[in-house]
């Protein structure tokens, strides 16, 4: 009882206590679900329609991708230039097919594993003949060689893990190309269901085909507005905000944009530095000019190219080596040169120059054993047979190989940065034999018997030591600048202050408007996603820190100016436009009153007007004024409406003047006749443009779209 009294009393402390208990927990769970949403978040490269891609699920996407242009340009790597438009292409396909997807689905648009099947069979989609399965002899995609691959895929790899590798790399490539098949046909549907919403009859046809083919002649007042000073026009703020009001739809952007204003410093290489570097190179080139071994001399100098001792053409070079190659004699050594378009130190001496088939058909029998020992003898004893006749496919299927014929072209391998001895012996041999000659190569594991079936296209190949080296600057003179650079930033943490001491420093500010979060650099500048993300982050003015961009040879500081959110820009940002529209109107005003009570050509001129013909013009292209120096669509319309030898009383407005006309001549232009079918299949034409262009364009609007690209990539 004693202990009931006790909890009576202090009931309050313990529900206090209890009820502190309860939301501790609760808290604890708040927080750790928040921290698995933000941690969730930091991982969304965007979202679309509501449905989010991860970074790794967009990595993948862009690896796919990339492994398809690797594999169809036989390219090993790709620049940063081009991963980025990779980048670009892949979220812009994403977008696009993620947003037709929903739209198909609402009106149970889909594609087919018949129609799929279809068009293979057809052949005639341009995807399918950029693929390893078209026939050679008659051009076209065969299907049928695209089963037999499928089905060897299968077993390719338990029976030969040598070809495993390239069999699958082909498939992913497939498996690529069947997935963009399968959403360009779903697209094609979902966007041949919208045209057929805009009509075309025999009608629209007719009216299409005068608008096109109708020439009128007219004889034309001109009035520039640039014949009136813009001083003399008086534009107010009331002004600017009814044109703002009027346009205000114009003004209205979907994604955020920000303008920045910054420092850009690139560190150039000094003049000790350079002389330097041509120190070094003139050893280099006197060392090979008196015989030094070329790959010793090549790697010392730190060449960007390394010596192989491979013939190679001279596409294997960059344009200012090879452009040097044939007018050199075998044997000759330059002296150091510069080449300002990759800002390098070069030196070349020629080795060799042959002629060789740039293009070499063979085919092969590898050999093995339980020794390097017994592979030589049973090569030995295959070499000997196919020498004494016997059937080269009947031994390669005799030790479990095909004996396929393979083109082997200089492109495949002249890029490469070092061979091995057994690859150079094998290459020599390929570009060395002649049609139907065999050879039994011994290399390091085993032997290779190849046999020559074709050579094609002689051409030049060149053994060539070549010293390439930027002109890059030194440790001291980086040191030098970064120390100025950043002794400026510490000194000037307001953009005011930067503007205002950037020159003491022989620095200069500069300013970028409207950076969107797409972009891939800042300043033109490369390496610089750190900058951009804080370009995102950032309020206005405030100051970045230092930043090492480029190819560490930038230094950069960002002042953020203004943030422009997703809705109506300010009138303040684009008083600039509306500015010149009011102008332009009140000139136009200004010329039209000048022009009133003329009711002919003549009297216009008497105004002031400029007098000229103009002949050709029709409703379906804008007007080209000479006097004026300007397109002029509305004109191209007013011609239309108004007959043959009536003068148009109505004061046209246009681009770049006040105008009024007379029509001379209206007549069908010569040799077009109306075909009311192919007028009606190019409306149709036009009609999917429009759907392509301005319905996508509204779709993607309304999809909330969500790029968080700048933080990953």
């Amino acid at each position: 009882m004693a202990a009931l009294g006790t909890i009576r009393k202090r009931g309050a402390f313990l529900v206090v206590i209890i009820g502190l208990g309860l939301f501790a927990f609760i808290a604890e769970e708040m927080v750790r679900s928040c921290e698995v949403t933000s941690n969730e978040k930091r991982q969304q490269v965007g979202e679309v329609l509501g449905e989010k891609i991860s970074v790794q699920d967009f990595q993948r996407l862009v690896d796919e991708y990339q492994d398809m242009i690797k594999m169809t340009q036989g390219r090993d790597n790709l620049t940063e230039e081009e991963m980025n438009s990779i980048k670009d292409r892949v979220w812009e396909t994403y977008v696009r097919n993620t947003i037709l997807e929903k739209e198909a689905a609402k009106v149970g648009l889909t594609v087919t594993d018949t129609e799929l099947q279809n068009i293979l069979k057809e052949g005639k989609n341009s995807m399918l003949m950029g693929t390893p399965f078209v026939n050679q002899q008659t051009g076209r995609f065969d299907v049928s060689m695209l089963t037999k691959f499928l089905a060897d895929y299968k077993t390719v790899g338990t029976q030969n893990p040598q070809m495993a590798e390239q069999y699958q790399k082909i498939y992913n490539y497939w498996k690529f190309i069947e997935k963009n098949l399968r959403q360009q046909t779903l697209q094609m549907k979902y966007y041949t269901l919208l045209s057929r919403t805009l009509l075309s009859n025999p009608v629209s046809a007719e009216m299409a085909f005068n608008d096109r083919y109708e020439d009128n002649s007219i004889e034309l007042a001109s009035l520039a507005y640039s014949s009136i000073s813009d001083d003399k026009v008086t534009v107010s703020d009331a002004d600017l905000k009814k044109k703002y009001d009027e346009k205000k739809e114009m003004f209205k952007q979907y994604v955020e944009s920000r303008d920045i204003k910054y420092v850009d410093f690139q560190v150039l290489p000094s003049a000790a530095d350079r002389k330097a570097l041509m120190a070094s190179l003139t050893d280099a080139s006197q060392k090979l000019q008196n015989g030094n071994e070329p790959a010793d001399v090549v790697r010392k100098a730190q060449s960007q190219i390394a010596y192989t001792g491979v013939p190679v053409t001279s596409k294997a070079y960059p344009y200012d080596i090879a452009s040097r190659l044939d007018s050199m004699t075998v044997g000759e050594t330059t002296a150091p040169f510069e080449s300002k378009g990759d800002n390098t130190l070069n030196v070349i001496k020629l080795i060799s120059k042959v002629q060789m088939p740039d293009s070499v058909e063979y085919r092969q029998i590898q050999i093995g054993g339980e020794t390097v020992e017994a592979a030589r003898k049973t090569a030995d004893s295959v070499y000997n047979a196919l020498k004494g006749g016997a059937d080269f496919d009947e031994l390669a299927k005799k030790y479990s190989q095909e004996g396929t014929k393979i083109w082997l072209t200089s492109s495949m391998y002249e890029n490469s940065q070092s061979f091995d001895a057994d690859t150079k012996a094998y290459l020599d041999a390929l570009n060395t034999l002649g049609v139907n000659e065999i050879k039994n190569l011994p290399f390091t594991q085993g032997n290779v018997i190849v046999q020559v079936t074709n050579r094609k296209a002689m051409v030049n190949k060149y053994v060539a030591a070549v010293v390439k080296h930027t002109i890059d600057f030194s440790k001291s003179t980086y040191s030098a600048a970064y120390n100025k650079f950043s002794q400026f930033v510490s000194e000037n943490q307001t953009l005011e202050a930067m503007e205002k001491n950037a020159a003491k420093y022989g620095f200069q500010v500069l300013e970028r408007k409207d950076i969107m979060n797409s972009e891939h650099n800042v300043a033109n500048v490369r390496g610089t996603r750190d900058a951009m993300k804080w370009i995102f982050e950032a309020k206005a003015g405030e100051i970045s820190p230092l930043y090492e961009c480029g190819n560490n040879d930038h230094l950069l500081v960002l002042a953020m100016t203004k943030v422009h959110p997703v809705g109506y820009r300010d009138v303040e940002d684009v008083k600039d436009i509306l500015k010149s529209d009011v102008i332009r109107d009140k000139k136009f005003d200004m010329l039209k009153d000048k022009l009133a009570g003329a009711s002919n050509i003549a009297a216009a001129k008497a105004k002031g007007a400029e007098i000229s013909g103009v002949p050709q013009i029709t409703f379906s292209a804008p007007v080209y004024v000479s006097a004026t120096r300007a397109s002029e669509p509305a004109l191209s319309g007013a011609v239309a409406a108004t007959k043959q030898g009536q003068f148009c009383p109505r004061v046209i407005k246009g681009n770049a003047g006040a105008y009024m006309f007379q029509v001379t001549k209206k007549a069908k232009r010569q040799g077009e006749k109306f075909d009311d079918k192919a007028i009606e299949a190019q409306l149709r034409q036009q009609a999917m443009g429009a759907v392509s262009n301005y319905f996508m364009n509204e779709l993607y609007i309304k999809s909330n779209v969500v790029d968080n690209r700048y933080l990953f990539f």
